[in-house]
């Protein structure tokens, strides 16, 4: 069976020497003042000698070789305490930290001390340790040693900057400390002490505590990290411990856990039920989709959540009233229980304890399944021991995997059976589901149960290899099914955590966001086919294992598609960005259309206090927000006028504003006006103009020769603005031909067309000015502005676009979506994959032309989206929307990434740099087409109606992205809606998609979806 156990140094520690007495050092502990110089060579830092100790006005210094504080822990692991197979009541954790050396040298003249909160004794050996063991951690994985910063404090920007704070041993949680330097550097702090934390109350929040942190190590790319102290304190966005019901750090981190106001990865409420092996086997044995072992648990005074539980199916549960006297029960339920068909081939059962109390506990004895007699008295002998709310299970040991034979001859063969224990990390993603990040095995005999820290950890492959399976279609089967149990499990646990109250939980943020699952993986069958079966549950003892392995990795230059970690420091970004957002209030200028009814949706669930200014008095928004502004808005050559008046209307109603934000084409420009007048930060207006100004945006950037190469110059697509007949004339002389016209203001494709002479200009121009003379004529397409067109050269070449989240010229966030051809000479969109299908250098061509376009037109702070064309020679420019990506954009990415542009686009309003992970990595691929009215009126009517797709949609068959309310056929049209398909491969996804619009008429000959989606093989 796979146990855990408490994380510890490596080696086997055996008991320590009695605690010393609170405020008193050890007797062979150095001044606190006192100095040493950098271990050079010594095979350990915990055995190097002390030098004479510096005067005591000197500042101070904690020394850091633990074994100069307790020369007597200094020494080879010692011989296997026969206690350290006792239960946890008489074996929890030292107050000391685990004996033995850290292999290693580094410098040891850091400073470690807390200046607000000194500590002594016991609290100042495991600080002292656990940056030891980090120094290990660092040092074998290749990485170099931490660095002290702390003499020059850094200033902390309270609630404008993410903080992800851990708490617990450095090895546990390594891999997360490693990936959240990557993907957010600087964010990523290690605190090795409780003492560097200081927990407040909430101003207006009574019962909310705030987390501040004032000393940590905090991690950069490349493995970097540094020993920093800030002043003043920053505040924690998020929160992970190390929780356990012992001493130690475990306590502490608990009641640091406890009630916070930000986020937390978890609480000793939540761990206490979770690692509970019984709740956990009642919670997992409900499930049809998560195997367990036949397990007899028998209850002293069972907890709350099981009472009253259905028998679940695996599990047989006696509840016992007392510990005496039950020797005769005791043994009628073993008896009956061992034979049982429900065990099938199990030859062993496992004896060993349930409860939180006994939590990193090695209590488990195996006795053979024909002796009952031995499972009753190991039964006894724990039911002695048992607290309420604890039991003792007796557990089918899952048979081992066969090996099979070499055929070569005079090849070794192995032993004829292995244990194989899988150990998987899942992960909490966008949408609360859950998502496995890493497997990794354990192999050993049979007879010997595998436990952490102490089977060595190895990968699927390399373990299925020990057993003979090295087909990689057996390999990869096997993941899956070991994905489906592992996600299945965590899925209980969400759903079992959703049922609780905030009390329960251990506060309102608290959550479980990444879970360790353990595994056997045993033959079941007629074929006796390797299959995985649920052993138990852990907060990060897998996490442990899948880092070790992927430092081995790391240390050879080579690196897993998914960290570990990845998805789970992904939530902690997201989270944070949650709880920085939350009361921010916002004016948001113009409400649009129907395609933005998200926008509403979204800022109740994010906790955003939004004030709207909007030109209906009747917008449906208008109730969904805390102030409603009637103003019109649509009249834009009187913008700046409007924006001086805007802002006293603003002053006049008190508003205390954190930012000022547009999602909307047609009040851009008059937002960053607004901006201006209030203070408040966005884009310069006339940055803003230049971009949303088509023929100006390319005519600036073709004269923007800047000294750095490339410069955005080459980007430009030559094009001449028409605001009559004669420059109709002039303009088809000028730009070669064929060309493209589109109007100068204008949004969604309405009215661009393919131009292939004079005489094709002179008609369209004719027929625009005709058809579209104002805003009445088409709302929301920039009519407000003029009609005025353009007519640019025709960029032969794929299209894609490129979203762009920009702070302070920095670019934070690059998406690249690709669209298939579209239906000349129009160029609605027709068909859009995501994530693009390009060579990695052709996708950074593209973000690198797209950014470059941006600072070229002064757009430095924002959302904006790009679209672009990839020709041969590299990318052109097509046009800057200088606001969040339209129609699907926002949902693909968030549903693909877990990253909401439109929270971005806020926290970069209210002056806050996005929490954005560095390197964002696609779950899926999604494809999708869209269905214009005048193509699909009949299916829209029939097969493929408004409520036939959005079953599919709750069904998870499609992602369908609904862009206008009504089904009105017209001249210049944009699509009614996106329907797309997920799948792992741009071709699975494709193949489904394609199916689907065949099956609901969406394709037809003169809609032919195949075609549209050629790009995307």
């Amino acid at each position: 069976m796979f146990e855990g156990r408490f994380p510890r140094a490596p080696g086997r520690p055996g008991r320590p020497p009695p605690p010393q007495r609170a405020g008193r050092c050890p007797a062979d502990t150095p001044p606190p003042g006192s100095r040493s110089t950098p271990s050079s060579g010594s095979p350990s830092p915990l055995s190097a000698s002390l030098c004479p100790p510096p005067p005591q006005s000197e500042p101070l210094s904690l020394k850091l070789s633990f074994g100069q504080m307790r020369p007597d822990l200094a020494r080879p692991v010692a011989a296997k305490d026969p206690e350290d197979e006792g239960c946890g009541e008489q074996h929890g954790d030292p107050e000391l930290p685990p004996r033995g050396p850290l292999l290693g040298s580094w410098h040891q003249d850091v400073n470690l001390a807390c200046k607000s909160c000194p500590e002594e004794g016991a609290s100042r050996a495991w600080t002292t340790f656990y940056y030891d063991l980090l120094q290990s951690c660092l040092q074998q994985a290749g990485l170099p040693e931490t660095g002290d910063r702390s003499l020059a404090p850094r200033p902390g920007c309270p609630g404008a900057e993410v903080t992800m704070c851990i708490l617990g041993s450095p090895s546990s949680f390594f891999s997360v400390l490693l990936e959240g330097g990557a993907q957010s550097p600087g964010n990523s702090l290690l605190c090795l002490s409780p003492s560097w934390l200081s927990k407040v109350p909430v101003a207006g929040k009574p019962g909310d505590a705030a987390l501040l942190v004032s000393k940590a190590v905090a991690f950069y790319p490349g493995g970097l990290s540094f020993l920093e102290e800030f002043a003043p304190p920053r505040r924690v966005t998020y929160f992970l411990g190390e929780l356990g019901p012992r001493a130690g750090r475990g306590r502490e981190a608990a009641e640091l856990s406890r009630d916070l106001g930000c986020p937390a990865g978890g609480s000793a409420e939540l761990a206490r039920l979770l690692e509970d092996r019984l709740l956990a086997r009642q919670l997992l044995a409900q499930s049809d989709k998560v195997a367990v072992p036949a397990t007899l648990a028998l209850t002293y005074k069972p907890p709350q959540q099981l009472r009253g539980q259905a028998r679940a199916q695996s599990l047989w549960r006696v509840e016992l009233s007392d510990k005496e006297g039950q020797r005769g029960l005791v043994e009628e339920e073993v008896e009956t229980f061992l034979r049982l068909g429900a065990l099938g081939e199990a030859r062993q059962v496992a004896v060993k304890p349930g409860g939180w109390r006994w939590r990193g506990s090695r209590a488990m004895s195996l006795h053979p399944r024909s002796e009952p007699e031995a499972v009753v008295r190991a039964v006894l002998a724990l039911l002695e021991k048992l607290e309420e709310e604890e039991s003792v299970l007796v557990e089918a040991v899952c048979p081992p995997a066969h090996v099979l034979q070499p055929d070569a001859p005079g090849k070794l063969a192995s032993q004829p059976e292995l244990a194989i224990r899988a150990c998987a990390v899942v992960c909490r993603t966008q949408g609360d589901r859950p998502l496995m990040s890493q497997v990794v095995c354990s192999v050993g005999r049979p007879e010997q149960p595998l436990r952490h820290q102490v089977a060595l950890t190895q990968s699927l492959e390399t373990a299925l290899a020990a057993c003979g399976l090295s087909e990689p279609a057996t390999v990869e089967a096997l993941r899956g099914r070991v994905r489906e149990a592992a996600e299945a499990a965590f899925g209980a646990v969400l759903d079992f955590e959703a049922s609780l109250s905030p009390e329960q939980r251990g506060g309102r943020q608290a959550q479980t966001d990444v879970l360790g699952v353990d595994l056997a993986l045993t033959p079941v069958g007629p074929g006796g086919s390797l299959s995985p079966v649920l052993l138990e549950l852990n907060s990060c003892l897998c996490l442990e294992a899948c880092g070790l392995l992927e430092g081995q990795w790391s240390r050879r230059g080579l690196r897993s598609q998914w960290a570990a970690a990845g998805p789970l420091v992904e939530t902690m970004l997201r989270r944070s960005a949650r709880h920085l957002m939350e009361g921010k209030h916002l004016l948001v200028v113009g409400a649009g259309g129907y395609s933005k009814k998200f926008v509403w949706e979204a800022a109740r669930d994010y906790g955003l206090k939004l004030h709207l200014v909007e030109s209906d008095p009747n917008h449906f928004a208008s109730q969904l927000v805390q102030t409603f502004i009637h103003f019109d808005v649509t009249e834009h050559r009187r913008d700046e006028e409007n924006a001086r008046h805007l802002a006293e209307l603003v002053r006049a109603r008190g508003l205390q504003l954190d930012g000022c934000l547009s999602y909307w084409d047609d009040c851009l420009v008059l937002t960053a006006l607004l901006c201006k007048e209030l203070g408040l930060r966005g884009c310069p207006p006339a940055a803003m103009s230049l971009a949303k100004q088509k023929s100006q945006t390319q005519s600036h950037l073709l004269r923007c020769r800047s000294p750095r190469w490339p410069a955005p110059s080459l980007y430009a697509v030559p094009c001449c603005p028409l605001e009559g007949p004669d420059d109709v004339e002039r303009a088809a002389r000028v730009v070669p031909l064929p060309g493209v016209m589109k109007l100068e203001f204008g949004a969604g494709a309405v009215g661009v067309r393919l131009v292939e002479d004079a005489s094709q200009c002179r008609a369209h121009f004719a027929k625009i000015s005709q058809d579209l003379q104002g805003e009445a004529d088409h709302p929301g397409i920039g009519l407000g502005w003029g009609n005025a067109m353009l007519l640019m050269e025709f960029v032969a070449g794929t299209e894609h676009d490129v979203d762009l989240v920009l702070f302070s010229g920095r670019l934070l966030g690059a998406f690249v979506s690709d669209n298939g051809p579209t239906r000349l000479p129009g160029f609605t969109e027709t068909a859009a994959c995501m994530p693009t299908g390009l060579a990695p250098e052709r996708e950074a061509q593209l973000i690198q032309a797209a950014y470059q376009c941006c600072l070229g037109c002064g757009l430095l702070d924002g959302v904006f989206n790009v679209e672009m064309k990839l020709t041969a020679a590299g990318p052109r420019l097509i046009e800057i929307n200088p606001r969040m990506g339209g129609f699907y954009l926002r949902d693909w990415i968030q549903e693909l990434y877990g990253v909401d542009l439109l929270l971005a686009a806020a926290m970069v309003a209210c002056g806050i740099p996005p929490a954005l992970p560095a390197r964002p990595r696609p779950r899926a691929c999604l494809v999708g087409v869209m269905c214009v009215v005048s193509q699909h009126l009949q299916a829209l009517s029939s097969t493929a109606s408004r409520e036939a797709l959005q079953a599919l949609h709750e069904r998870g068959l499609i992602r369908l992205n609904l862009l206008e309310e009504e089904l009105v056929p017209g001249e210049y049209e944009e699509p009614y809606c996106s329907v797309a398909c997920a799948g792992s491969s741009p071709a699975e996804a494709r193949q489904r998609l394609l199916g689907l619009c065949q099956g609901l008429g969406i394709d037809s000959p003169n809609y032919p979806v195949a075609h549209f989606l050629s790009h995307f093989k």
